[in-house]
């Protein structure tokens, strides 16, 4: 160490190369250094080159192309912690460790920091040699010291950990066949599946490189299988041989490794790959014969930096010396996954190569560490899988489910339908059978689509295309089936359709033609290891998977036979054959109309199909919830078993199942150990306010005298009185949350738990909670001020209504009024706090520690006795424990940019828990003002202040390789504070959770879960020891959450209950038939498992939104087990607005959309065995699929109808008496009657379909809380109004499912936990709500409307009830709604936002909504102009091409000609005998008449503007407002004008005129979308060219080249944005007016509140109370705003009801519209 102070250094800091070494070795030569500049002729990488950079050269050795050289010496960086403190080791190497003394600052007087790994064992190595061998590896590599404290502290947890349940040499051993060499060792499974045993054996006298060409493929199968064999048992043989101390030092050296890489800790197989070179230059003589250090910090630049820069440049680029994000969407991005499979394949080994174009392969394998800093990495990497946005994802992962059902329906309708396919006279057999058997060639086809769609995704490279290739051509070969065949031809092809279907429809395509699952070639073998190694069921879950499947599948086939096909089959017959008679059409005469009928049948085919896969849902959903209520049963969960027993056995269970009882001995009696642990946890809940005193007094265990004069314990009368039927009392407040918390309690101990160990023996785990800018307190204003004008309630007073009960309690322990106890609130006892957001969760997560220390005195009652009365140091040996066994890491990433109070607020989390650890990023500036260098460090309560900065000392300060946010952000914080965990386990928290003492005292059971604790005391790589080890691993233990805002009205308890289902009742039943996996919140992780396989979670921006899903799918494809534990729940706060919740629901919709894109989806959906994967399936994206389909079926259902109201109106239909014989003398007519029944049976599946949703709900809690509680629940969820909003929320996934598929786009919107009683604006609800549901809602309701008026029948109000839905859910659900005067506030508000932002900007305006909307088509210029507007853009990228095409041009067309089809089918026959002219050219006229008027007004006014504006702009500030407005008012009166110029050519006719006016607005939608698509140019970031339009300044706008291109983009724009301006204002009108009758209602504002709060009216929250001012603002608003609205009711009214009344006396004569 001394050498390495007094080395000369020169001028720039690094340190001169002494004369007798190797001026070639890599660590000496200058190339490794920021600040080297050379000029290299051979290679020129394109970059920035900096200012500073010497001349001007390109330095490609120059890190960073983007920052300024990094002229801070070595020293300045790091030789300032090199002062002789506690903290770092002296400035000279004494023998006596200074790591220790700092552990033993840290723990306090002297006691031994890892007692189980005490010199008074038989311990392996010794702590001082371990440290030795950390200080070593520090030296040789240049690992930074904090990093190497850091990780040395971490590796001594986990052996203290380990060492407390089994020898310490068994410790080490396991240890070290968990990381590096044991069967479950990613290291391990890594090594061969790249195949480097061939690597390695070779030996260098030949080349190995050459060796390496090729994926070994071996001789014969027998050769392969044999090499990879011996491998393995030399590999096993070379553990076994290994010193502890060989042992130990590779555990150091990956932790090392680990512990620097940043962002390469994503990249698992990549560190793998860094380790085994490091390993081998470490063994290597040069290394050994080194003497010098080599500097700190250069394992960070030379080996992390340059990998953290490509993965950096991926998604940014710098601009102006700001990093910003690229346009570029996941398959233009090489992400983290395809770094990673770079390393599994030797042929991807092959491919890095260094900058002088050598291969790294051909190097020695020792030398190739040394080289690392040469690698040229961007020629390395490419694609290895492309995430495009497209709908053939759907095709590829599921391309089983699509098989299964479109085939069966094939079979199902073909054998139905003979009618379609049979010759008039003479009905032949063979033919029904060949017909049918062409099922088969419909499956041949989706596999060929779907082989297609694949081919795409993935690059054809070497390894994974030849087995596509080969199932390509099976399927071209498929024998089609030929018509006129006899009869066994017809019946063989049959059999042979069916088993291709089948075949089709359950083998895995990943393992046609070259298995990548479980082919025993060495060629699949990495695919295998990361992707397909699912852990094996036990044969009895693997049964029930298959029986559930079976009787889904059983009960879906028949079900739809019967009551689907079978009702479809009379249909087919009646109309297949139909032609239309006596129609004529001017242009097409009638090959249009006589074709209706058999239009109309092609829609009910699909209608049919639809419904098809809608069904498998329902029995899913059935099955899926007897199955799990029946394993509840099973494992005694549930509310039926005697209620008296659960109570009177809790004191027996408490300790046979929470204490570790096998070792304690008998002298103490079980009731005095139970009763500590009782009093604590009711103790715990009198603290947290849930029970008053008198209830306590009730509820504690006393000691009392007994008559012969000893003391006894007298059990509390609770317990009593569950068994003793005369004693009467109330032992909580009823419905309260402490009798749901203490009734969990007592039912979850009637399950088997696994058995805990002692608290010395237990393992170490750590809770880690990422952290943003969450509230950590809430100081008394913001508690007692309104948030804004629209809460209309304080924060005080929301939570008084909520929690009644506990307000209660609490005011009874303090003093009475208010002001007095509240001085208390940021004062050090927690109690006092009204526990809120980050300090809820600190506070509850705490518990664990109050847990342990609880667990530890009752269970060593030596412990007290020892420590006599002195309890300050029982409380420090008790502190000492839960220190040792438990850690709280709360990643804050802002923490050194808080202001003042949130400062203030983590210092007061400090103080109050001095043992919580805070982890997070700290900048440091560099001298020259380059990109500052970026530190992860941690404090905790103990760290000392730093005087000059006020701030705490760090204990660790670990340099980054630069910013580690690169991804959505929640998963980097959790990566950057990951070094801070201790332990074996990690529990994953959000910020807006809680836990409880009671749960925190089954810690030791849930850690049992994961199989650890009696671990064989054989060694890992003996020869038959191995044997024990064997058992897959357990990777992730989920556990229950509970909603604790469930109790906030409905929304609130919609909310809660999906939870609910999702996460006790569906995770039971999947998690037994291994389907389940990660959703985030409470699970606990394995964390070495975890942290060698790529981390907690997933990191690519956009594409990893749900970033804890990945990590279970990580873990369920490499061999992880996923279990589900029942008897362990966390509390979770849910924020329950509207807004929010739905914003929580677009984050889940557009996040299952990224992942139907990922790698992980197509793996899954292709290798899983089938019944695994239909759990997979319809556990996870089917639901939302079939929120699709629900959607669908609905817009499908409406159009079938608009087709058959055609008919129903225009034909006669055949009327039957009730014998059902045709009545006499109807000429002509049309039998339609088993059309109508069928039309009921879909009304009926539809409504089902529904239905069902509420089915698990009810079950779930129908067995753990009784009837009455369920039937109370469901009661209450519908007179609330529920099923409007489960339809609105069903439309809301389906929209963020198809817009992210098309567009992209997806953003982690951070849940927000706000009030559920705030109101919003109805401009802002519109313009939130109106792409993705409003619209459809509309045009939906206008087709129904003309259904209604065509074709009545009652069914059809199901369907008006759900699209109304659509429509006013957001109102209908919006708090106050219907308060009269914030009506006609908001009415004002709504004119306002329709008509602002055209003269000046603004932030909230129409105009804005509609540029956002169009942008996610057009995108926007790359050009950055510093205008103020360009704020309000998001970052969107541009959809590509394709998606755009198929989305916003083909549908939209395909749309309108149907809807043409239609109203010229109703145009076809005479009217009062003449022939009616062209329907054609009239619906033509009328469509494209609005946009000519509208092109016409623009014009006019854009001329007016460009003379006036200059004039007139410095005396008129709003002339372009008053032009706008004048364009609008025209707009509007044109588009009205027309539709009803267009009733009159229908001659008054209502139907003909809704018909007629549903495909008008279909056309001009089609003519929008499609000048938006084709010919519109990039959006400008700002608003200038709108305000340049209307005030004829076109000058100063900053637009440059693009001055002359831009008027003509923004007349089309213009057009375009007129028409949507009105029909937006008579949506907008329409929407009030439908709100209005309510309005009228006598006191509705209470009956809402009553509705959506479930509060009565005195416990209501009052009305706002404003100030003079406002009320005299509010007044005139009224008076002024209420004629206005009132006035266009009527004007509304008259246009619609006056030629209805009056349509006999209008009579206009017009030659011209007679031609029409």
């Amino acid at each position: 160490m001394a050498a390495r102070h007094h080395r000369s250094r020169s001028q720039e800091g690094y340190p001169v190369p002494s004369p007798t070494a190797d001026l070639n070795e890599p660590f000496n030569s200058r190339q490794y250094y920021d600040h080297d500049v050379e000029t290299s002729e051979t290679y020129h990488r394109d970059n920035y080159g900096s200012e500073s950079s010497a001349a001007g050269l390109n330095d490609y050795d120059h890190p960073d192309p983007y920052s300024h050289p990094d002229t801070d010496s070595d020293h300045d960086v790091y030789g300032q912690r090199l002062g002789p403190s506690a903290e770092s080791l002296n400035g000279v190497r004494s023998s006596a460790p200074t790591l220790g003394d700092f552990a033993a600052a840290q723990f306090g007087n002297g006691r031994e920091p890892y007692p189980a790994w005490g010199a008074e064992r038989t311990i392996p190595l010794s702590k001082e040699e371990i440290e030795d061998i950390f200080l070593d590896l520090q030296q040789k590599f240049g690992f930074q010291r904090d990093s190497m404290r850091n990780m040395f502290d971490f590796t001594m947890h986990l052996l203290d950990s380990r060492a407390s349940r089994m020898s310490p040499n068994q410790a080490l051993l396991t240890l070290h066949a968990d990381y590096i060499g044991g069967q479950h060792a990613n290291y391990r499974k890594w090594y061969f599946a790249a195949q480097l045993d061939l690597d390695d054996a070779v030996g260098h006298t030949q080349n190995p490189g050459l060796q390496r060409l090729r994926s070994k493929r071996g001789g014969g199968r027998s050769h392969s299988e044999k090499s990879l064999t011996s491998a393995l048992e030399r590999w096993r043989q070379a553990m076994n041989n290994m010193s502890q101390y060989d042992r130990m030092r590779q555990i150091a050296l990956y932790l090392l490794c680990w512990g620097e890489a940043a962002q390469v800790r994503f990249i698992p197989e990549c560190l793998c790959f860094i380790f085994k070179c490091a390993d081998d230059y470490y063994r290597s003589p040069e290394c050994q014969s080194r003497i010098d250090p080599v500097p700190e910090g250069l394992y960070l630049r030379a080996v992390i930096k340059p990998l953290y820069r490509f993965i950096r440049d991926q998604g940014y680029e710098a601009v102006d010396g700001k990093f910003v994000r690229r346009e570029r969407d996941h398959h233009r991005i090489i992400g983290y996954d395809d770094i990673n499979q770079l390393f599994w394949y030797p042929e991807g080994i092959a491919r890095i190569v260094l900058m002088d174009k050598t291969r790294l392969v051909d190097v020695p394998p020792a030398q190739r560490f040394m080289l690392f800093d040469r690698i040229d990495w961007n020629r390395a990497f490419f694609k290895t899988y492309y995430e495009k946005r497209s709908f053939g994802h759907l095709l590829v992962n599921f391309n089983r489910i699509w098989v299964l059902h479109i085939s069966l329906f094939w079979f199902y309708t073909a054998y139905n339908a003979p009618t379609i396919y049979q010759p008039k006279r003479g009905h032949s057999s063979a033919l029904t059978w060949s017909a049918t058997a062409l099922g088969g060639a419909i499956a041949s086809i989706i596999m060929i689509l779907a082989t297609l769609a694949e081919f795409s995704y993935i690059p054809l490279t070497w390894n994974n295309t030849s087995h596509l290739a080969r199932r390509l051509l099976f399927l071209l070969n498929q024998p089609g089936g030929g018509g006129s065949l006899p009869l066994i031809l017809g019946i063989a092809q049959f059999f042979i359709s069916i088993s291709a279907t089948l075949l089709f429809g359950i083998m895995p395509s990943g393992r046609m033609f070259g298995d990548r699952v479980a082919s025993k070639s060495r060629k699949y073998l990495a695919s295998q290891t990361f992707t397909a190694s699912y852990p094996v069921l036990d044969s009895q879950a693997r049964l029930g998977s298959v029986f559930l499947w079976f009787l889904v599948f059983g009960c879906k086939f028949t079900e739809s036979y019967f009551f689907l096909t079978l009702a479809f089959r009379d249909p087919i017959r009646a109309m297949a054959g139909m032609k239309i008679q006596n129609c004529h059409d001017k242009l097409f005469g009638s090959a249009l109309c006589s074709n209706q009928a058999i239009f109309t049948l092609t829609i009910m085919f699909f209608m049919d199909l639809v419904l098809f896969f809608l069904d498998t849902f329902l029995w899913y959903i059935i099955w899926n919830t007897v199955f799990s209520i029946s394993r509840s049963f099973f494992l005694g969960l549930s509310i039926w078993t005697p209620w008296r027993d659960i109570y009177a056995r809790l004191p027996k269970r408490i300790y046979s199942k929470i204490l570790a009882t096998s070792d304690l001995e008998v002298r103490y009696k079980p009731k005095v150990l139970v009763s500590q642990i009782w009093n604590a946890i009711i103790i715990s809940m009198y603290r947290e306010h849930l029970l008053s005193i008198d209830h306590v007094q009730k509820l504690l265990y006393h000691q009392v005298d007994t008559p012969d004069g000893r003391r006894s314990l007298r059990a509390p009368p609770f317990f009593v009185a569950q068994t003793d039927k005369g004693f009467k009392g109330s032992f909580f407040p009823p419905g309260s949350e402490a009798e749901r918390r203490i009734s969990f309690f007592a039912q979850s101990l009637t399950t088997a738990l696994p058995e805990a160990l002692p608290v010395d023996a237990m393992p170490t785990f750590t809770v880690l909670t990422p952290h943003y800018n969450e509230k950590i307190l809430l100081s008394l204003r913001e508690i007692i001020k309104e948030s804004d004008l629209n809460t209309r309630v304080t924060l005080l007073e929301y939570l008084k209504q909520l929690h009644s009960l506990e307000w209660e309690n609490f005011g009874s322990t303090k003093l009475d009024d208010l002001p007095f106890y509240c001085i208390g609130f940021k004062s050090a006892a927690p109690e006092f706090t009204l526990r809120t957001h980050l300090y809820r969760t600190v506070s509850g997560m705490m518990n664990y520690a109050k847990a342990i220390k609880l667990l530890y005195r009752v269970e060593n009652p030596e412990v007290v006795q020892m420590f006599g009365g002195n309890t300050d140091k029982l409380e420090r040996e008790l502190e000492r424990m839960a220190r040792r066994k438990f850690k709280f890491v709360v990643s804050m990433q802002r923490y050194s940019k808080f202001n003042k109070e949130e400062h203030e607020n983590a210092e007061f989390l400090l103080r109050a828990y001095p043992e919580l650890q805070i982890a997070y990023l700290e900048e440091e500036p560099r001298r020259d003002g380059g990109e500052p260098r970026l530190y992860s460090a941690l404090i905790d309560g103990h760290s000392e202040f730093n005087p000059q900065t006020g701030r705490r000392k760090p204990k660790f300060r670990i340099e980054l390789p630069g910013n580690p946010i690169l991804g959505d952000g929640k998963s980097d914080n959790q990566n950057h504070a990951i070094v801070f965990y201790r332990g074996e386990y990690l529990q994953l928290i959000d910020a807006n959770q809680d836990n409880y003492l009671e749960e925190c005292l089954k810690i030791r059971n849930v850690l049992a879960e994961f199989e650890d604790y009696a671990i064989s005391s054989q060694s890992p790589y003996a020869q038959w020891g191995q044997k024990e080890f064997k058992a897959a691993p357990v990777a992730i233990v989920g556990a229950r959450e509970y909603i604790f805002s469930e109790n906030i009205g409905i929304l609130g308890d919609i909310a809660a209950g999906k939870e609910q289902t999702f996460g006790t009742l569906t995770a039971r039943s999947l998690a037994w038939i291994g389907g389940k996996l990660h959703y985030g919140h409470p699970d606990f992780l394995n964390a070495t498992f975890m942290n060698t396989r790529g981390g907690v979670s997933k990191a690519q921006k956009g594409l990893h939104l749900n970033e804890d899903i990945y990590a279970g799918m990580t873990a369920f494809g490499r061999g992880g087990r996923i279990k589900h534990t029942e008897y362990y729940q966390c509390g979770k706060g849910r924020d329950l607005g509207f807004g929010t919740i739905l914003n929580f629901q677009t984050k889940i919709g557009t996040g299952m959309g990224e992942q139907m894109l990922s790698r992980e989806y197509y793996y899954l959906g292709t290798q899983l065995p089938i019944d695994r994967f239909l759990t997979f399936y319809y556990g996870h994206p089917g639901f939302h699929i079939n929120n699709m389909l629900i959607i669908l079926s609905v817009q499908i259902f409406v159009v079938t109808m608009v087709f058959l109201g055609t008919l129903n109106a225009q034909v006669t239909i055949c009327e039957y008496s009730s014998t059902g014989q045709p009545l006499n003398g109807q000429g002509g007519c049309y039998n339609l009657h088993p059309v109508f029944n069928w039309i009921h049976h879909c009304i009926m599946s539809i409504f089902l379909v529904f239905m069902i949703a509420w089915l698990p709900l009810f079950l779930q809690e129908l067995v753990e809380r009784g009837t009455g509680r369920a039937l109370g629940r469901l009661g209450k969820q519908f007179m609330s109004l529920s099923p409007l909003f489960e339809v609105f929320a069903t439309q809301i996934y389906t929209h963020s499912i198809l817009n992210n598929l098309t567009f992209g786009g997806a953003r982690y919107i951070a849940t927000g936990r706000g009030f559920a009683t705030t109101r919003i604006s109805f401009s802002i609800l519109f313009s939130r709500f109106a792409g993705p549901s409003i619209y459809l809602g509309m045009r939906t309701l206008l087709m129904l409307l003309y259904v209604t008026l065509t074709f009545w029948t009652p069914f059809l109000i199901y369907f008006w009830v759900s699209i109304l839905a659509l429509c006013i859910a957001p109102f209908l659900f919006n708090p106050h709604q219907f308060s009269f005067a914030d009506f006609i506030v908001d009415y004002r508000e709504f004119l306002r936002w329709m008509s602002r932002g055209n003269s000046r900007s603004h932030n909230n305006s129409w105009i804005g909504y509609c540029r956002l909307s169009r942008t996610m088509i057009t995108g926007y210029k790359k050009k950055k102009l510093g205008r103020p507007s360009e704020k309000l853009s998001g970052d969107v990228p541009r959809a590509g091409w394709r998606a755009v095409i198929v989305s916003e041009v083909i549908f939209p067309i395909i749309f309108a000609v149907l809807l043409i089809v239609a109203y010229m089918f109703v145009k076809s026959f005479p009217a009062n005998g003449q022939t009616p002219p062209s329907a054609l050219v009239r619906i033509a006229v009328v469509s494209i008449g609005p946009i000519a008027w509208n092109a016409a007004i623009l014009l006019v006014l854009f001329l007016i503007s460009l003379v006036l504006g200059p004039m007139l702009d410095s005396c008129c500030v709003r002339f372009g407002a008053i032009m706008a407005s004048i364009a609008h008012v025209l707009g509007t009166v044109g588009m009205i004008g027309f539709f009803e110029f267009f009733w009159f050519l229908e001659r008054w006719d209502t139907s003909h005129a809704v018909l007629g006016l549903i495909t008008i607005v279909a056309i001009q939608r089609a003519i929008h979308k499609v000048l938006i698509s084709v010919f519109l140019s990039r959006e400008f970031k700002h608003d200038e060219t709108n305000r340049a339009w209307w005030t004829g300044k076109w000058y100063n706008r900053g637009f440059g080249a693009h001055l002359l291109s831009q008027p003509a983009r923004e007349f089309i724009v213009k057009i375009i944005e007129l028409s949507l301006w009105s029909s937006d204002f008579l949506i907008g009108h329409v929407l009030l007016i439908m709100l209005t009758p309510a309005l009228l209602v006598p006191y509705i504002d209470q009956l809402h509140s009553i509705l959506l709060f479930w509060l009565r009216p005195s416990k209501q929250i009052h009305a706002p109370i404003f100030n003079v001012k406002v009320r005299k603002q509010r007044r005139a608003i009224i008076i002024k705003y209420v004629p206005v609205f009132f006035t266009v009711i009527a004007i509304f009214a008259g246009l619609i009801v006056a030629p209805v009344v009056f349509k006999d006396t209008i009579h206009l004569h017009c030659s011209l519209c007679n031609q029409l």
